[in-house]
């Protein structure tokens, strides 16, 4: 396959939720990178105190990912101010915190069209210039939430859970037709952010394992899954254990850092 490392780093990268925690941390990472980055977030004022931060290597801009039409002209502005984008990281996500007692079905609605609707959204919205390009890098923030739901979590492991779905129905569907859109589910962590836990991981380290990743563009990580730093490998059988203690071919898991 065709070297598009320098190519993927010379568009624009898109990251949502770029207002505050680990979307702001995406950011400063990729610029520093000397990535131009195009960061969508709903309020003005945080965006604009990272653009006067980053300078001209972020472009601010203002969308909601639960609304399509948003985020469609949102993905024009890009186009017309910043660049093609390259890369994509959907990181914008909500979590409520609400017993499902006191949940509604719209309450319920507005985690699906944010935490699903807004990953289905960017993507919609991105692919169909990395199809003209050829290439493209695509990473989805998410979580091991859906295997064991938290109390008062139900919106955010339904929606989280079939999130992760989407990233293999993409992957399903454009991998063999467009082997260059590379992409992947990306867990970053437990982080100390507003919508993590006090004693988490900084999102300023966590950043650096997901840019990593962004950058990393080959074929060969379509639909892998990584968790903070290393590929999470599902369990295999008893037989495949012993078969590969036989043949030595028990596969290492990748590595970001």
């Amino acid at each position: 396959m065709t070297d598009y490392t320098q190519d993927i780093r010379n568009g624009v990268a898109v990251v949502t939720g770029a207002g505050a925690g680990l979307g702001r941390a995406l950011c400063r990472q990729l610029v520093a990178e000397g990535v131009q980055v195009a960061g969508i977030g709903r309020s003005a004022e945080p965006l604009a105190e990272l653009a006067n931060e980053l300078g001209d290597g972020f472009h601010p801009v203002m969308a909601d990912v639960a609304d399509a039409a948003a985020v469609a002209a949102a993905f024009t502005e890009i186009e017309d101010t910043a660049g093609t984008p390259t890369i994509l990281i959907n990181n914008a996500a909500v979590y409520p915190r609400r017993d499902i007692l006191d949940e509604t079905p719209e309450s319920f609605m507005q985690s699906v069209n944010i935490n699903l609707g807004g990953v289905f959204h960017c993507c919609h919205a991105v692919l169909p210039g990395m199809v003209a390009q050829g290439y493209g890098r695509i990473v989805n923030l998410s979580t091991f939430a859906h295997l064991s739901p938290a109390p008062t979590a139900a919106a955010y492991s339904v929606t989280k859970g079939a999130a992760r779905v989407l990233t293999k129905s993409l992957v399903a569907d454009l991998g063999d037709r467009f082997p260059d859109i590379v992409i992947n589910d990306w867990i970053p962590g437990a982080l100390k952010t507003q919508m993590g836990i006090p004693d988490g991981i900084d999102p300023e380290d966590a950043a650096k394992w997901g840019v990593r990743l962004a950058l990393w563009h080959d074929p060969m990580l379509n639909g892998r899954l990584f968790d903070r730093d290393t590929e999470f490998l599902d369990p295999v059988s008893f037989k495949r254990k012993l078969l590969n203690r036989v043949t030595g071919q028990k596969r290492v898991p990748l590595r970001l850092s």
